[in-house]
C-alpha cells in the first residue's frame, strides 16, 4: 500500500452522437508495459503537469487547481489520441501534437497555431480519489466533451496501442465477454454513460449530480466483500465483488 500523495490527473471523456445509435466514447488501449493500468482500456488522460499550472496561471480567469487540470485534459487528449478538444477554433494544434508530444510549452504552440484555450468547453463530471490500493493514486477529474467535427483518432506508439470509437455498452460487453481489461473506475463511468441517448443528455446529467470525491470503501455484504461507492452520484451500479474488481 502506498503512502505517496496523490497524483494530480485529469481525464477527458470524448463524445460523439452517431444518428440512430449510441453515442460513441473515445477510447484509448493503454501499452501492456504501463506500470498502471497496463493493457486497459481508458478514456484519454494522464497526470497535471508543472506547466498545466503555469498556462493555468497565465490564463487566469478561475481557480488554478481546476483550470490546470482542464489544460492537462485537453493537452493528454491531443498528445494520445491526436483529438483538439477544449480550444477555440475547434481542433487547433492538431499540426502541432508531435511537438506538444515532445515536451514544447503549450502555450508557446497555442500562439504559435492562433489559437485560444476554451476550457468551459469541459463539463465536469466526476473526481475519483482511490485509497488501499498498491500502486500510485491518481487524484483524477473526469470531464465531458464533445468531440470535434470530424475528429480522427491516432495512436501515440508509447503509452497506448490503440485508439478508437465506441459506444460504453459496445466497451462493457467486450469486457464481459473477456475481449477487454477496464478498471473499476472506468468500468463504473461506462455503466453510467450507457444510460444515455445523446451528449446533451450525459451532460444533464452530468449537472444534476454534485461532483464530489469518490474513494471506493470495502464493505462486507452477504457474506461477501464489496468494492463501493456512493449511491447519490448517478452511478448505476454501487458495488462489485472485490474478487471481480480490476483496480489497477
Amino acid at each position: 500500500m502506498t503512502d505517496e500523495p496523490a497524483i494530480p490527473a485529469a481525464t477527458v471523456i470524448v463524445i460523439r452522437d452517431v444518428p440512430g445509435g449510441a453515442p460513441e466514447l473515445l477510447m484509448v488501449e493503454r501499452a501492456a508495459a504501463m506500470s498502471f493500468a497496463g493493457g486497459a482500456l481508458v478514456f484519454p488522460g494522464g497526470r497535471v503537469d508543472p506547466g498545466d499550472f503555469v498556462l493555468a496561471g497565465l490564463h487566469g480567469g478561475g481557480e488554478t487547481e481546476e483550470q490546470a487540470a482542464r489544460i492537462a485534459a485537453i493537452r493528454e487528449t491531443l498528445e494520445e489520441a491526436g483529438v483538439a478538444v477544449g480550444l477555440d477554433p475547434a481542433g487547433a494544434m492538431t499540426a502541432l501534437r508531435d511537438r506538444l508530444y515532445a515536451g514544447e510549452p503549450m502555450g508557446e504552440l497555442l500562439e504559435e497555431a492562433g489559437a485560444a484555450l476554451a476550457l468551459d468547453a469541459l463539463v465536469p463530471f466526476a473526481r475519483w480519489l482511490p485509497a488501499g490500493v498498491h500502486h500510485k493514486v491518481f487524484d483524477t477529474r473526469f470531464y465531458l466533451v464533445r468531440a470535434p467535427e470530424g475528429a480522427e483518432p491516432l495512436v501515440d506508439g508509447n503509452e497506448n496501442v490503440r485508439v478508437f470509437w465506441a459506444s460504453a455498452r459496445a466497451v462493457l460487453e467486450a469486457a464481459d465477454r473477456g475481449e477487454a481489461h477496464i478498471i473499476f473506475p472506468t468500468r463504473r463511468n461506462l455503466e453510467r454513460l450507457a444510460l444515455f441517448g445523446s451528449f446533451e443528455d450525459v451532460v444533464a446529467d452530468a449537472r444534476a449530480h454534485p461532483v464530489r470525491t469518490i474513494t471506493p470503501w470495502i464493505e462486507e455484504r452477504g457474506g461477501e466483500r464489496h468494492l463501493c461507492i456512493p449511491d447519490d452520484l448517478g452511478y448505476p451500479v454501487t458495488s462489485q465483488r472485490l474478487d471481480e474488481a480490476i483496480r489497477a
